[in-house]
């Protein structure tokens, strides 16, 4: 079985969407959303990665972590899988209703649906 997920409004796997408003700590610092996490993770250290931190939305985040403006740390492309399994896992410890949700899939593969992103 495969679960198809990709809007975070989405009823019961949007939880699954990294623009889901499930915010956890982790590094020191409160992230709205793990998209907050991924995105800001891109300049660690960096001014930037505060301002995505703290930008209202997880749209906003993604559009400041997309941009080129400033370059990506060195490692980006080595961490970035870890980057992501670190704050979904974050976010699922968090809240035990979509932990609940998770669990609930058993071995079932669990896709984005989306063709932008791989």
């Amino acid at each position: 079985m495969t679960i198809y997920f990709y809007g975070a409004d989405e009823v019961p796997y949007g939880c699954f969407s990294n623009f889901s408003s499930h915010g956890f700590d982790l590094d020191g610092h409160w992230w709205p959303t793990s998209e907050h996490y991924f995105q800001a993770q891109k300049f660690v250290g960096t001014r930037h990665a505060d301002l995505i931190r703290r930008t209202a939305s997880p749209v906003r985040a993604a559009e400041l972590g997309r941009g080129r403006a400033l370059p990506l740390r060195r490692d980006w492309e080595r961490v970035k899988d870890d980057v992501m399994r670190r704050a979904v896992a974050a976010k699922f410890a968090a809240h035990a209703d979509i932990r609940a949700i998770l669990l609930d899939t058993g071995n079932a593969e669990i896709v984005e649906d989306t063709g932008t992103d791989h």
